[in-house]
């Protein structure tokens, strides 16, 4: 089944998108979720990115083991959404884990997928480069783990102000 990979900016519209594009399948509806509700902040985003969805989606909450999600849930009838790398890549660098592994499994996944699979991540490398060395890890990570997802994809969307370009 085709994947598309959804790539853009802080507060693009690459979630609306991505989710729009995932609902237009007319296929039974999964949101993967790699965010970790550590602060207010953070759970009242979360809270309103449920409430934008509307109940025919279900939530599955993955930060770290998101091949491993993406396989156990995978089925023909199934679209599958997950948002997003970028802080899936964060809490594998928090985590201490191995990211070029991780991403080998994840376009494993991919490639097996036996429903529709659409992944969101942030492009973070139109910026400054950033002041420290953590910082400039997790861009240059990310940047990585978008290249590998970007060749494996079928479609790549790349969307800033609220508008989509496609790439591939």
């Amino acid at each position: 089944m085709p994947s598309l990979f959804v790539l853009g900016g802080a507060r693009s519209g690459k979630s609306r998108y991505a989710q729009a594009r995932a609902e237009a399948t007319g296929l039974s509806l999964a949101y993967i979720a790699t965010a970790e509700a550590w602060d207010d902040e953070m759970r009242e985003r979360i809270r309103l990115h449920q409430h934008d969805r509307g109940g025919a989606w279900s939530t599955i909450e993955s930060p770290i083991a998101l091949p491993e999600t993406i396989e156990a849930h995978d089925a023909p009838d199934t679209a599958l959404l997950v948002d997003c790398l970028t802080l899936w890549v964060s809490n594998l660098l928090l985590s201490d884990r191995d990211i070029p592994a991780a991403t080998a499994r994840l376009t494993a996944a991919i490639a097996n997928a036996r429903g529709h699979i659409i992944l969101v991540s942030n492009e973070v490398g139109l910026g400054i480069v950033p002041e420290n060395a953590l910082a400039r890890r997790f861009r240059d990570e990310a940047g990585r783990v978008n290249q590998r997802i970007a060749a494996c994809a079928d479609e790549v969307q790349f969307v800033a102000a609220g508008l989509n370009l496609r790439f591939k």
